[in-house]
């Protein structure tokens, strides 16, 4: 039996897979890197004891981004918490009916977060809401639930295609 990575090689991946990797991991990994940055310029402000009034918002707002993003993320890479060692104590047609069951309640989740967040960013956007220490529209903060929602949908769709053993509660994912 082959390594789940090995049969990963065979195949390269699409175009759209790899946007999706590149959205997902890029978005998180420049957030990160912004945090660390916003962080530091912080603390050396804080040093010379003149602290920036900016850097704990757009600290939190890198943190947003980079959480609700790294959720799309966590799906594509099939790494989302599963309950596996309570199925073991399930009868057989509940394990059988785990992967279908996980697939509905990622749809219906990220289908609410799209619409719950659209509502949100529309009513940032109507009442034109500002981030007052950095001056910038609360909905590029916003944007974010209803985008990382999106990208949680076409996840689940590539980590179905590849993952779709772990995800499934088999025999073989129960081993590993």
């Amino acid at each position: 039996m082959q390594a789940p990575q090995d049969e990963l090689n065979k195949n390269p991946p699409s175009m759209g897979a790899r946007v999706l990797t590149g959205l997902t991991d890029g978005i998180c990994g420049i957030a990160v890197a912004a945090i660390v940055l916003v962080v530091l310029i912080q603390v050396v402000g804080r040093l010379l004891d003149s602290p920036f009034s900016w850097t704990e918002e757009l600290t939190r707002a890198c943190f947003i981004w980079m959480v609700f993003t790294g959720v799309a993320a966590s799906i594509r890479h099939a790494d989302a918490a599963r309950v596996t060692v309570l199925l073991n104590y399930f009868p057989k047609f509940v394990k059988n009916s785990a992967l279908p069951i996980y697939v509905l309640c990622n749809l219906i989740f990220s289908t609410l977060t799209i619409w719950t967040g659209l509502y949100l960013v529309r009513q940032q956007v109507v009442m034109h809401e500002h981030i007052a220490t950095l001056g910038v529209p609360s909905w590029t903060v916003g944007i974010v639930l209803p985008l990382s929602a999106a990208l949680s949908i076409f996840s689940l769709i590539q980590s179905l295609k590849l993952h779709r053993n772990i995800i499934a509660v088999t025999e073989i994912s129960m081993q590993e």
